[in-house]
């Protein structure tokens, strides 16, 4: 992508460019104050120019029913103005796309990660057949984000004409910019970030000409801009996992909770009908445990260096999960998201990093409770024990 219109105008007055890797250069990681940023979201809002994401409009009469065969959502009956997460993995099981979708008029609009926009693009083109479903990649399209209880009330809310009782996965039209035969911006809410999962936040996805116009018009209402440090510290806090930084070729949905949030939908419908990959988690989900989770770990900060992602995360000498995304939180100081093994607990001391690995710990609360039994097992002890529900 080329250099964002935000970066370019703050470049001079305190933006500075992400380091490169999952922190793009084209867009600011912070404006001279990262963990002052973080604060507040926490009390106020911010605004995060994401424009290094990818757009794809997909429209056609069909676009929903196919997509919804070659995918892990359901998405055959999704309502107008919602949106969703969504999944493509591959034969065994594994996450090869992780990617937001919101259908609006007739059209749906699905972004992801900048570097996955051109293979997505191209998978669904290849995927087409005699589908009424045309998927075109849209570098006019740019996202940014709003994060913190002023995203759905006060006057940034008021300005995009968001409802604070507007739930998870609701969009909308933002004012003055519809037009019947395209949407010329839209706003959707997404699941919330921070420690305590407690920061609404809302995505807007708008063309690049009326890109700087939003963003002055929101930063004069009160919200901060911010950079995309900002946006994965309270990212990571959440636990919320990001594709190629917090995955790697061999993740199932299971390992990092894309299966579903018990208050949120997920990126994966259990109850849907043949995809690629549904094999895995049907079996995973009813008979057996993923072999890695995702946790958050606390990093020993009393070095400048960090470890980077996809580093080791050893306990004993011996190596037991693969270091995620690193960022410095204004309140815990360094911390990460890690893929470990599923029988590490919070208890073992760990160390992350290659050249120069550092002690590291899991939160706690990071580790979910897996001593269920499956719904498959439930009903094969029932089997050998003659029982049946409700006996």
């Amino acid at each position: 992508m080329s250099r964002s219109p935000i970066l370019t105008r703050y470049s001079e007055s305190g933006a500075v460019p992400g380091p490169g890797g999952f922190s793009s250069t084209d867009t600011p990681w912070h404006f001279g104050d990262p963990l002052g940023e973080q604060r507040a979201a926490a009390r106020g809002v911010i605004v995060v120019d994401r424009s290094d994401r990818a757009v794809i409009e997909l429209s056609g009469q069909e676009r929903l029913s196919w997509l919804h065969t070659i995918s892990s959502q359901h998405v055959a009956e999704l309502p107008d103005r919602r949106s969703a997460e969504n999944l493509s993995l591959d034969a065994n099981g594994r996450v090869e796309e992780h990617f937001v979708l919101t259908d609006i008029d007739g059209v749906t609009w699905i972004d992801t990660e900048g570097s996955r926009g051109e293979p997505l693009v191209g998978f669904l083109q290849k995927m087409v057949f005699w589908t009424k479903a045309e998927p075109v990649a849209r570098e006019d399209m740019k996202v940014f984000t709003l994060v913190g209880p002023g995203a759905v009330s006060g006057p940034v809310a008021g300005l995009l004409e968001i409802t604070a009782d507007a739930e998870v996965y609701r969009a909308g039209d933002l004012p003055e910019t519809h037009h019947e035969a395209e949407p010329l911006g839209f706003w959707r809410r997404m699941p919330a970030l921070g420690e305590d999962r407690d920061l609404p936040v809302v995505d807007v996805v708008v063309p690049e000409g009326d890109l700087l116009r939003w963003w002055d018009a929101l930063t004069e209402a009160g919200a901060r801009p911010a950079g995309s440090w900002a946006y994965e510290a309270l990212r990571v806090a959440a636990r919320r996992p990001r594709l190629g930084a917090d995955t790697d070729e061999r993740t199932i949905p299971h390992e990092v909770d894309w299966i579903g949030d018990p208050t949120l939908e997920g990126a994966v419908h259990l109850d849907k009908g043949c995809y690629r990959g549904q094999e895995t988690v049907a079996r995973v989900h009813n008979l057996g445990k993923a072999p890695r989770r995702l946790v958050l770990l606390h990093l020993d900060g009393s070095s400048d260096r960090r470890p980077a992602t996809g580093d080791p995360v050893t306990a004993g000498g011996r190596t037991v999960g693969r270091l995620g995304t690193v960022v410095d939180h204004y309140e815990w100081g360094p911390i990460a998201l890690a893929l470990v093994k599923r029988n590490v607990g919070a208890d073992i001391e760990l160390t992350a990093g290659a050249e120069e690995p550092v002690s590291a710990r899991i939160d706690p609360d990071s580790v979910r409770d897996d001593h269920h039994v499956q719904p498959g097992r439930a009903a094969v002890e029932r089997l050998r024990s003659g029982s049946t529900p409700g006996a």
